[in-house]
């Protein structure tokens, strides 16, 4: 199940569990924020186009912290005049963790980590304890006479 949602007049897909950097929220980290501009949703195949929003879809996320980003230089030059001027600037974004989307009728829940069932488990199980996978064989060109 993914969602398409509008955010600081830009749109982004997503799914349960991405980590996304979006314009600054006026959200604390650690906070729940709830996106409703929820322009599309998909469930297994079923879309839900809205126009211009879904109505009653709601997008649920978690904030992890504020941020800014990396820095922009600008450059302006004026040919034989002398003129030249550096510009930097650097954006104010929020990280936030999608927990829970929701629609008519379906919701889609984050699941626990990977991380968290290793340690319960005691580790992976793909592979059997104390065996290592053997490597690729590869096959020499033959040489021409």
């Amino acid at each position: 199940m993914y969602a398409v949602l509008e955010t600081g007049s830009k749109q982004y897909r997503v799914v349960v569990g991405d980590r996304l950097e979006i314009e600054r929220l006026t959200v604390e980290p650690g906070q729940a924020v709830t996106f409703d501009r929820v322009l599309l949703l998909n469930n297994d195949g079923q879309l839900s186009v809205g126009s211009p929003i879904v109505a009653g879809a709601t997008v649920l996320a978690d904030v992890v912290e504020n941020i800014r980003g990396e820095k922009k230089l600008t450059y302006k030059l004026k040919r034989r005049k002398g003129y030249r001027k550096t510009i930097g600037h650097r954006q104010e974004l929020t990280v936030v963790k999608i927990k829970e989307i929701n629609g008519v009728g379906v919701s889609a829940k984050a699941k626990p980590s990977e991380k968290a069932k290793a340690t319960v488990s005691g580790g992976p199980a793909s592979e059997p304890a104390g065996e290592t996978p053997a490597p690729p064989a590869t096959e020499q060109p033959a040489k021409p006479q």
